[in-house]
Parts: C-alpha cells; structure tokens; sequence
C-alpha cells in the first residue's frame, strides 16, 4: 500500500495535468478556426457588398445609341463626371447595403463601421459615426475597391472609390461565440479534478483507517494478553498444594482472577458499545437527575486511582442549578472517561480539578489536570474514534482511543457541547456545557 499509493497519485495527477494541457490547446485551435473563419465570411460580405454597390453604376448614365454621335465633350464629362457610390447612396443606404451582406453571410451578431473614400478629385468620403474611433484601434481592416464590372462602358476610371469595414472588437466576439464551449470544457474540467481529489482523499482515508485498524488490533492485543497472563499465572498457583491449602492465599489469588475477569469485561462492554455508536442504535433513558450527584458517583470510582499515584484531586460543586436531564449510566461513564483519561495522562504530582458552575440557562462541568498535555494537531484529532496520543511508547498508555470519541457522542446525544483546551507539557482542561432541565 505504502508503494502503490504515490503512485496511483502519481499517474493520476499526470493524467489530470495533460488533460488541462489538451483542453487548453483544443480551445484555442477552436477560437484560431472560429476566427479565420469569421475574417473569411466577412471579407465575403464586404466583397458582396461592393458588387452590388457598383452593380447600379451602368444605370446612371443612359448608354449611347448606335446612330447617335458622341462628341468629344460629352465623351469626356461620361468618363470624368460620371456619379460616385457617395452620390447614388446615402450613408444609411450603404450601411443597409452592408448589414444585409452581414446577414446573408450569417453575422447577424456581429456589428461594423464602414467608410467610402474617392482616391481622386477632392478625396470626399462617406463614413459611419463610429468609424475613426475604431480605425485606428483596429488591426482588421477590410479595404476593396469599388470598380465597376468588368467589359462595361465605364471599365477605365480616373476616380477611384474605396470602400473599408471594420468589425469592432472582433476577438472579443469570436470568445463570446464560444463561451459555451469554454463554459463546458471548464465544467468537466472541474468535475474531474474534483473527482481526483476525491480519490486521493479516499485513498488517504482508508490508509489512515489501515494504519488506525493495525494500531487497534495490536492495542487489543496487548489490553487481552496483560489480564489473561495474570489469569494464567493466578491459576497455577493455585494449583501449589501450599496456596491451596493457605486460604489468605487462595482468597487472594481468586481476587486476582476476579479483577482481571472483570476488566476484560469492561473492555469487550467498551468495543460493543462504540460498535452501537455507529450503529446509532444506543437508547438514552432521559430523566431529572442531579449532576452533582452524578459527579460524586463518578469521583468515588476515581479516588482509588488518584491514591495509588499520590495525586490530589480538588472538589468544586458551586453551580445553584445542577438539574439536567440526562442518561444516569452514560453520563456518570462519560466522566468516568474523562477523570480516567486524567489519570492515565498524568505526571508526577498529580492534580485534577473538577468544578461546577451556572453559565445562564446551562450548568458548565471543568476538569482540569496537570498531566503530559497535548499539541495543536493531537488537540484537533482527539474525539476521533481510534486516535490516541502518542506519548513515546504506543503502549504505555492502555485503551483503544474510543474513550473520548464515546465521551463526545453521548454529550452531542444530551444536546450538549465539549471544549478540550492544552499546552504541551502543561496539563489539558475540558470544559463540558450541559442545557438544564426546564
């Protein structure tokens, strides 16, 4: 697992990489092909829309009759006076002449700016009102000479007419074409990094569950192993003839047996009932009890504990309101965790602080203690089932890590709230936050 984890993320990470890579390459072919043909459709417009702007010329000036004698003059003013594109239209004809080559060449959408010039003569020009204002922003300008068609009367002319376009922002609008391509790239994009994720996140989470799941077998182990050695050790000796027939002795090694019985019992009671948590099938019995002598049931259960390593334990009950509703055995047990926990975290000179006080319409529960302490990132995993501090020997601490997680669980089912605080080296204080009883 160690082995084939980086790799599998690995690959993973390389394949979402070289797809982001692709898509980015795929977009920008779209909008390269999109925009060529774009620039291709309006340069087909422009040219459509100057055939027929010449197509009327041949009309203006009635054509010579076979009989009828053209002076020079006359020849003359046809050549050079003939009317210009700028005389024959007006500026909303030329612009209707152009929206509608623009349609016929699907772009409806696309908006322009046009502008008709004569080369020669006086250089009179008709425009748009925007024109200028784009022309010199616009690197697409879209020129074509208006000439009129070829073989007809007036084929060589002296003035010469020009006739430009310009689409204004014409990248913008190609984008804006394919925003729904983009939008749709960027989704799927999405989604499959977010799934990417999400398998790493799985992966790692099962690797934490394996790691968690070795480190429960082998704390088990242990928890099982220290009282059957006991049992096994007790029970040959009482198998001695001199134990046996000494019953102080007899008596003793029974009590042995007895304790030993009912810790593992304690253990399995422990296992079965972090089983029923996440079967949510544990049942409280709510009612009216007192939390201070739910306390005092679970201090009496400590004080042996506390003895045997010469520690203090300092009492106080100051709340004036104490009433809760709650489970007498899960409550009195969650406390039990905890002044155990207390216990097993402790170091020389130990001390445990328990009081009470009214916060408003709540009863506020302090344990405190002077133990080993814990740092930020055991501060933030404590009421995760399994987890244990690690305080250099993974067994010189007994329990399987589902104390506080319990603890958490069944002060959530009485609707309350727990706040674990520590230093490192200090000693930790939990502060539980209880409703009282209406």
């Amino acid at each position: 697992m160690k082995k084939i984890f980086p790799i599998i993320t690995i690959l993973i990470l390389f394949s979402l990489l070289g797809l982001i890579f692709f898509q980015i390459l795929w977009i920008q072919s779209a909008r390269d092909t999109k925009d060529n043909q774009i620039e291709q459709n309006i340069s087909q417009a422009v040219a459509y829309a100057a055939s027929i702007l010449t197509q009327e010329r041949n009309s203006i000036l009635p054509t010579p009759k076979k009989n009828d004698l053209l002076f020079p003059g006359d020849k003359l003013q046809t050549q050079y006076f003939r009317l210009t594109v700028i005389k024959r239209f007006s500026r909303e004809e030329i612009s209707d002449i152009i929206r509608m080559a623009f349609n016929k060449h699907n772009l409806e959408k696309y908006p322009f700016e046009f502008n008709i010039s004569v080369v020669a003569l006086n250089g009179e020009q008709v425009y748009s009102d925007n024109f200028f204002k784009y022309y010199l922003d616009s690197a697409l300008n879209h020129v074509i000479s208006l000439e009129p068609a070829s073989g007809s009367n007036f084929e060589n002319l002296v003035s010469e007419e020009l006739l430009s376009v310009i689409v204004p922002d014409q990248k913008s609008l190609v984008w804006k074409e394919m925003i729904w391509f983009i939008l749709g790239s960027i989704l799927f994009t999405f989604i499959i990094t977010t799934a990417f994720f999400i398998t790493i996140r799985t992966l790692l989470k099962q690797k934490k569950l394996s790691e968690i799941k070795s480190d429960f077998i082998n704390n088990m182990t242990h928890e099982f192993k220290t009282p059957l050695a006991t049992i096994s050790l007790a029970v040959d000796a009482l198998k001695n003839e001199k134990v046996s027939s000494d019953k102080e002795k007899t008596n003793y090694f029974t009590g042995i047996i007895k304790e030993e019985n009912k810790r593992m019992n304690k253990q399995v009671e422990t296992i079965l009932q972090a089983a029923l948590l996440d079967k949510q099938e544990v049942q409280l019995n709510l009612k009216r009890l007192s939390a201070h002598d739910l306390i005092t049931s679970a201090l009496n259960n400590i004080h042996l504990q506390v003895e045997e390593k010469k520690g203090e334990l300092e009492v106080h009950l100051d709340a004036e309101k104490q009433v809760i509703l709650a489970d007498e055995v899960h409550f009195t047990n969650l406390i039990n965790n905890l002044l155990d926990n207390a216990v097993k975290y402790s170091k020389d000179n130990l001390q445990i602080k328990l009081s009470t006080q009214n916060a408003g319409n709540h009863l506020k529960i302090k344990i405190e203690d002077n133990g080993i302490g814990m740092n930020k990132e055991t501060l933030n995993k404590i009421f995760e089932k399994f987890y244990r501090a690690h305080t250099g020997n993974v067994h010189n601490v007994k329990g399987f890590g589902l104390g506080l997680s319990y603890v958490k669980t069944m002060i959530d089912a009485h609707h309350g709230t727990i706040k674990a605080e520590s230093v490192l080296g200090k000693g930790s204080n939990f502060c539980i936050t209880m409703p009282l009883a209406k």
